[in-house]
């Protein structure tokens, strides 16, 4: 039956009227997943004699060990944006006699052979047969092994149990910030505990038995759920949901913009792809701990200025990049009233200053490492407010690929097109160079003052430039709206 069902999948796969689209994009993806592959393969041969060299009075075993608990949560929570349930059209099958359960144990099956599952193994063996190569007892690496496998399994199925909950992602997030932080400021030694935790199952392969019955503890749990919602009227089913309404009355205080802002709110927080932009957008304020925890760079080093204009600019970037296109299902529809073009457009860059702000606020902390870190942040932000705002309204005048936002997040190209490339160039590339060069050849403190007085006269001047972005909008009217009706772009 299994082969069945993955006879099944090959030909909608290939009859599918998308072939050509769905070939290209696998291709791509599946060269991508042999890059990220044969990389992490290269990291599991090499690990074990690159920490050696690093730590040469520690055992490489512990030290991986250690950092096991961050590799558990971190996965999880990156997976909820990239991994999904493996599905089939399963509503035709109901109506033959095939046993939901052997569909419920394909489904599941099928998830635990993703290639999420064999980028951690990829890592995982090649570093286990080092281990044995270099004299390590092979029952106890084998044990280990086994159980890190199970793991995988187990984080794999656990995915699918908290995927629908926002509750479950932000408490991840919370929770890695909190165990990094008392690692960083030496308040709980994380890694230690932990690190014995997960070296106890190599020094007793028998425990790898506990990995195992959590990998089949979920495995069931998710296929009791499956099993019960196999049900050809199980979408028929009305369902008593209560209705929550967010009381956005807040927004009238903007004025004339106000009914545009409480649609881009009311968007935003109704659809996963857009919830999901602002998730990656706060995530994104630990960005800069990647850099300043490291002594390699100056205290003025233009990756620090790339860093704050990436960090208080995310959401600018992630969301504003395909402004309008997040609202081509009704963008007609808007066109053809009497609604202001100029109101639409400074809704959005009102969002969008707002975001700039917060992340700003947020990034205050990292004074923590020196005030030129602050200063930097604060540049940035201006510039983000002043110059970045109307570049990355003006590029949006150049989208006209549809977005369906009822389509899942996960690996959703839509609305992708070279404006979002190119939009780069001016949003990161260009402050980044004209910092370096005033820093170089003047100093730091007028490298800053000019990024500062750049933004501010662009927030000056916004209505000007408004204006003038909104005649770009007005001149690409048409062409907007030809590309947002189509349906396969």
């Amino acid at each position: 039956m299994f082969k069945h069902f993955v006879s099944l999948q090959w030909k909608s796969f290939f009859r599918s009227s998308n072939f050509g689209k769905s070939l290209a994009l696998k291709l791509l993806m599946g060269f991508l997943g042999v890059y990220m592959m044969v990389t992490f393969a290269g990291l599991g041969v090499g690990l074990f004699f690159i920490l050696k060299k690093a730590f040469p009075d520690s055992d490489p075993m512990l030290i991986v060990c250690g950092y096991l608990l961050y590799w558990v949560l971190i996965e999880l929570f990156f997976r909820y944006f990239m991994q999904k349930l493996p599905v089939m059209d399963i509503k035709p099958l109901l109506l033959y006699p095939i046993k939901k359960s052997k569909i419920a144990h394909y489904i599941l099956v099928k998830s635990g052979l993703s290639g999420y599952n064999f980028l951690s193994l990829f890592i995982a063996v090649p570093f286990s047969i080092v281990l044995i190569t270099q004299g390590y007892p092979v029952s106890n690496v084998l044990g280990w092994l086994v159980a890190i496998v199970c793991i995988v399994l187990t984080i794999n199925y656990t995915n699918f149990i908290i995927n629908k909950s926002d509750k479950v992602f932000l408490f991840l997030g919370v929770l890695i910030l909190a165990l990094y932080s008392l690692e960083y400021f030496s308040v709980f030694p994380v890694k230690e505990y932990a690190g014995q935790l997960f070296y106890s199952l190599y020094q007793n392969p028998i425990l790898a038995l506990l990995p195992f019955v959590l990998a089949i503890g979920t495995y069931y749990v998710n296929y009791n759920f499956l099993r019960k919602k196999l049900y050809l009227d199980a979408s028929l089913k009305k369902k008593a949901i209560k209705v929550e309404t967010s009381d956005l009355t807040w927004t009238k205080r903007f004025g004339s913009i106000a009914p545009f802002l409480q649609l881009d709110l009311k968007l935003i927080w109704r659809n996963k792809r857009t919830k999901m932009q602002v998730f990656i957008s706060l995530a994104m304020i630990l960005y800069g701990l990647f850099f300043y925890s490291m002594d390699t760079y100056g205290d003025t080093s233009t990756i620090y200025l790339f860093v704050g204009i990436f960090m208080t600019g995310i959401f600018l970037s992630n969301f504003g990049q395909f402004i309008p296109a997040w609202d081509s299902e009704y963008y007609g529809m808007m066109m053809s009233q009497n609604i202001p073009l100029r109101k639409y457009l400074e809704s959005k860059a009102g969002l969008i200053s707002v975001s700039i702000v917060v992340m700003f606020l947020l990034s205050i902390p990292y004074v923590y490492f020196g005030w030129k870190a602050l200063a930097i942040n604060f540049a940035c932000a201006l510039y983000n407010l002043g110059v970045n705002v109307p570049v990355i309204l003006f590029f949006g005048s150049f989208n006209k690929k549809r977005i369906d936002l009822t389509k899942s997040a996960v690996g959703n190209m839509q609305g992708t097109s070279a404006t979002q490339f190119l939009v780069l160039l001016p949003l990161m590339v260009v402050p980044s160079v004209l910092y370096f060069v005033l820093k170089t050849f003047v100093s730091f403190e007028v490298a800053l003052i000019t990024l500062s007085v750049m933004g501010i006269v662009g927030f000056v001047f916004r209505k000007t430039l408004l204006d003038k972005v909104t005649e770009a909008y007005r001149k690409r009217k048409y062409t907007m709206l030809a590309g947002f009706k189509e349906q396969n772009n």
